[in-house]
């Protein structure tokens, strides 16, 4: 087949494109060059089958432009597929008709819905249903039909094929095929695929669009009414060039990250640390005050911090961020003359400063700067278990198991002996929260943990603290002063003004 010449970029500029009260596609950037195949992917709920339906014109654009739609789009999806049973079951309805309809046969909706009759037979059978073309296309089961609906938009000779999980459903040997017929036509048709499984991505595609919900943040207002104005919200976070191989397996981890099925591995039994009393809270703060001369830093804060209660600590610059939380380590000098409960410990009371910090995982740009040590990404994730920076003391087998098992969430099993010093500052920072995440202490702090990380490191760091959240043994203490990047788990927040 020539290749095609019929279609021209399809440019959305800035588009904000509304679907009801349900969802919005919120200011989209993204152009599709004629020779480009894309993957839209992300997380539940972030989009991906709006942003597909857009590209036939579905929605309203309420901002933007959206320029360069062909006038042939071939669209597969589960919405399209439900529209179409619902259309066939409303010829049941006995008040409209007075026989019992039988139901659009499937032969009638193949080839009176096609432009390529030769191309639908040969299709229909490498489908294998020549058998069913007389049945009711009601009659057929969730893969037959999906089957169906891939014929009549292979056939229909698009100028551009939109596939929303096109494999879901198929048997092995029809999955085969359709991969194969799809690889076939590539220099004639442009297509967009939605895919969740990153393992399902045909070779042909180029590019990948990753979308992630929109994360404003809600007003004070929002907060009390627990308002939802809008529906949901979804942004085109970014888009990786397949041939960029560095950044193509970020977006695989990232994605690793957002939907495995994986939790946070278990505790080691041989190492646990010392029960604390269920009935009181990690942390209590009364009146804290830190002052240097007539400088007030932090002015009479209280803060209780209760077990499974998330946090996120914020506030400009110079607020007294990082001092308040070198009152909860014991860190800082003032922390003996101030009201502070911790762990069950009143501080100044005679605790030692290790006593406090066992039950505290604590990840920070400084500690990445002194992590200099050259060694192995599990032995990273096991110099946790001994406090240390390297490890020093021979690991057990269970040890290394757990440490397996972190590499495995966070999508890096097959690096577990590569050196620490020479992967790149996002995954350095991911083993990191992995390290204080090990022993699972009843308190995880994470200060400024995206700093200086790119926009894709980032989305890691963060997709990780949201799967520590889901956890139920540590409570996660979260400073940034970023708004975008708020954790959905995190309910609490704190902010810190400048005194002075």
């Amino acid at each position: 087949m020539e290749p095609s010449t019929r279609l021209a970029s399809i440019q959305l500029n800035n588009a904000t494109i509304s679907f009801d009260d349900r969802f919005t596609l919120s200011e989209i950037d993204w152009t599709i060059e004629p020779h480009q195949h894309w993957v839209i992917t992300g997380a539940n709920g972030s989009g991906k089958s709006a942003l597909a339906a857009a590209l036939a014109g579905v929605g309203k654009i309420e901002a933007g432009t959206v320029q360069g739609l062909p006038e042939r789009v071939g669209l597969v999806s589960f919405e399209v597929q439900a529209e179409l049973i619902a259309e066939e079951l409303k010829k049941d309805d006995a008040d409209i008709m007075d026989v019992v309809s039988l139901g659009t046969p499937v032969s009638e909706m193949i080839f009176e819905h096609c432009q390529d009759a030769e191309l639908a037979g040969e299709l229909v059978e490498k489908f294998g249903l020549t058998t069913l073309l007389d049945r009711a296309f009601r009659k057929l089961s969730t893969g037959e039909t999906r089957k169906v609906m891939l014929i009549r938009a292979l056939a229909n000779k698009p100028d551009l094929l939109i596939l929303d999980e096109p494999f879901d459903g198929l048997d092995v040997d029809t999955l085969t095929m359709l991969q194969a017929h799809l690889a076939s036509i590539i220099e004639s048709v442009p297509m967009v695929m939605v895919l969740n499984r990153f393992d399902e991505m045909p070779d042909f595609i180029t590019h990948v669009a990753y979308l992630d919900k929109d994360r404003p943040e809600p007003s004070q207002g929002d907060k009390k009414r627990g308002d939802k104005k809008g529906g949901e919200k979804g942004r085109l976070a970014f888009t990786v060039d397949r041939r960029d191989e560095a950044a193509f397996n970020e977006l695989y981890q990232l994605l690793h990250l957002k939907t495995t099925d994986l939790s946070v591995p278990e505790a080691d039994p041989a190492h646990q640390l010392p029960a604390l009393d269920p009935n009181q809270p990690l942390v209590k703060l009364k009146q804290a005050t830190i002052k240097y001369g007539d400088t007030v830093i932090v002015d009479s804060l209280d803060w209780t911090i209760e077990r499974g209660q998330h946090w996120q600590l914020s506030g400009p610059n110079g607020s007294g961020k990082t001092c308040v939380l070198s009152l909860i380590t014991g860190d800082h000098p003032q922390c003996y003359t101030n009201d502070i409960f911790v762990f069950g410990f009143q501080r100044g009371n005679g605790e030692s400063i290790w006593q406090i910090k066992q039950f505290i995982g604590y990840v920070s740009t400084a500690l990445q700067w002194e992590y200099r040590v050259s060694t192995s990404c599990r032995n990273v994730i096991i110099s946790g278990f001994f406090d240390s920076i390297g490890v020093y003391t021979k690991s057990t087998d269970n040890q290394q198991k757990i440490a397996d098992q972190w590499l495995d969430l966070l999508g890096m099993k097959t690096r577990a002996d590569q050196p620490f010093n020479k992967l790149s500052y996002g995954d350095q920072r991911l083993l990191l929260i992995a390290r204080a995440m090990v022993k699972h202490p009843p308190l995880l702090i994470l200060d400024e943990p995206c700093l200086g990380l790119d926009d894709m490191n980032r989305q890691l760091v963060l997709a990780l603290i949201e799967k520590i959240c889901e956890g139920k043994e540590t409570t996660v203490l979260y400073v940034n002063h970023h708004t975008e990047d708020r954790i959905k788990e995190i309910d609490n927040h704190l902010t810190l003004d400048k005194n002075h």
